[in-house]
């Protein structure tokens, strides 16, 4: 190698020149950091109106706008047609005159396991069904009726106040269907009592059907009743000398246990929703 061919070298690296120059930070040169904007956190007592309407169970919030725009929907006393307007949990807010509840109603659906109390408390430390769905929702959601301690079965939970007293008032005849296991079989002279009445409490317990479960043993029955009697379904083979060692909800108002494995809950669709809000 020549000497001007060793110059030339050192001419292309370093500060002496060249083309090729190392990034230097020394003097002040480092980039410059963007800020990063912190956003202020939301208050969650001030949403936007159509929010507000939707979910008081109204309308969607693309269908509030359309009724807000046609002065439907009243904030104060005063009809509110802003796109946008926000409001505040403490504000009265109409639609069509009617007061609305801005909490958004939400329903789940639970398999209950066997062995877990349904009570909302349980001071002796027992396992309960409202600890199976404490991460379903930030809402407090409450089981609509009472499911003893040893059945199973679909459990629903909502914040619905409105609609858990409906679906909970006797002259409002809910469809369920149990599963039903037997310590013994059941004659069919017992089957035929039950399926003409049987009385409880100087009253007539009607149900819809009842049949022995296909092949199976004649330890266990299938039942389809329409009354809102708090274990009903039990007191009605103990009536009979029956002790029931399995009783399981399978349906209930519509719903059903498909794909819902026992201890796992569910959102209802919207088009459970819709059927449930029909009860009256």
């Amino acid at each position: 190698m020549s000497r001007s061919d060793s110059n030339n070298d050192n001419k292309s690296s370093g500060r002496e020149g060249g083309t090729f120059r190392k990034k230097s930070y020394a003097r002040g040169n480092a980039p410059i950091k963007k800020k990063i904007e912190t956003r202020k956190p939301s208050n969650p007592n001030v949403l936007r109106l159509n929010r507000y309407v939707a979910n008081s169970g109204v309308c969607s919030r693309r269908e509030a706008d359309i009724y807000i725009a046609a002065g439907s929907v009243t904030v104060n006393g005063k009809p509110i047609i802003e796109m946008g307007y926000k409001v505040q949990l403490t504000d009265e807010v109409r639609f069509d005159g009617r007061l609305l509840n801005p909490i958004k109603k939400e329903y789940i659906v639970l398999n209950k396991p066997k062995d877990f109390a349904t009570s909302t408390r349980d001071g002796s430390g027992n396992r309960t069904a409202m600890g199976l769905v404490s991460n379903a929702s930030k809402a407090k959601l409450l089981p609509v009726g009472k499911m003893d301690k040893a059945s199973t079965g679909l459990l629903l939970f909502t914040n619905d106040g409105d609609l858990t007293a409906r679906l909970n008032s006797p002259k409002n005849g809910l469809r369920k269907i149990f599963h039903v296991e037997l310590t013994k079989p059941l004659k069919s002279t017992d089957l035929k009592r039950i399926k003409e009445g049987i009385e409880i409490e100087e009253s007539i317990v009607r149900i819809q059907d009842i049949s022995y479960i296909e092949n199976a043993p004649k330890t266990q029955v299938g039942i389809e009743i329409f009354s809102t009697r708090n274990n009903i379904v039990r007191r009605l083979f103990e009536k009979l000398d029956y002790d029931v060692v399995k009783l399981d909800l399978v349906v209930y108002a519509g719903l059903t246990k498909k794909d819902l494995p026992r201890g796992h809950w569910r959102p209802l669709t919207e088009q459970e929703i819709i059927n449930l809000g029909m009860i009256k």
